[in-house]
């Protein structure tokens, strides 16, 4: 390559696609003629000209003046090209295109697709936690099962990681009841343990507890003390578990 070609080159300037309008623009209902449409418009725009010959626009694309001006037309129609006029230093009145209506589009989709993920998401975790329980419980759970489960996900606001650890626990405890998870969502709830890794931490806690009471209650006296049963902090009834 010459210097001649470097030199045209680098003048000619250089035009910025986002890849998000590159990878969606049909999903927003913009053909490939429009789009191409854009691409020159925005070409020109970066140039500094903002609103060039319709002419000029038809010989780059190899179209006739009258369906470029069909294409901008429609792209106005469908709310993703306005022309705005504006005023110059002098008070003269100057038109230039406008795609701001087209990336706000980008952005309303893009955001309902991420939802649609999330909630996608969440739906499938719902369901594993339903089928994790179902599976630790050895049985179906019955409608009132489900409405329980249900309102701890959407009015306690419990998140489903936090009920699987509860779930964890009353199996340790042999406690196959909702009645027990409820009692232990409760008592974390008490000690504003509301992540799965503070619970965690406070199980870890209440493990290095055990040894060292256990050491304690060895080096004394037997006979000094009087004998008290211990129990497990959420001890299963009868009624647990079942």
């Amino acid at each position: 390559m010459d210097d001649t070609f470097m030199q045209q080159f680098i003048n000619a300037g250089q035009t910025t696609v986002s890849s998000l309008l590159l990878a969606h623009f049909h999903e927003l209902g913009i053909t490939n003629d429009e789009f191409l449409v854009y691409l020159e418009l925005k070409s020109f725009y970066d140039a500094g000209d903002h609103f060039p010959e319709m002419v000029t626009i038809a010989q780059r694309l190899r179209l006739s003046s009258t369906q470029v001006y069909q294409i901008i037309h429609r792209m106005i129609q469908k709310k993703i090209l306005t022309i705005d006029t504006t005023q110059d230093k002098q008070g003269r009145s100057q038109d230039q295109y406008d795609f701001a209506l087209m990336y706000r589009k980008l952005a309303t989709y893009l955001s309902q697709q991420n939802q649609q993920v999330v909630e996608q998401k969440t739906t499938n975790s719902r369901q594993q936690l339903f089928e994790q329980i179902e599976t630790e419980f050895g049985r179906p759970l019955s409608p009132m099962e489900y409405e329980t489960i249900a309102a701890w996900l959407d009015q306690d606001h419990y998140q489903a990681d936090i009920v699987t650890l509860a779930l964890r626990e009353a199996v340790l405890n042999q406690a196959y009841s909702l009645k027990y998870m409820d009692r232990i969502l409760l008592s974390w709830e008490r000690k504003h343990l509301t992540t799965k890794q503070q619970i965690q931490h406070e199980q870890e806690k209440r493990q290095q507890r055990q040894p060292e009471a256990s050491s304690s209650a060895a080096a004394k006296p037997t006979s000094a003390i009087p004998e008290i049963p211990m129990y497990n902090w959420a001890e299963p009834t009868d009624d647990d578990k079942q």
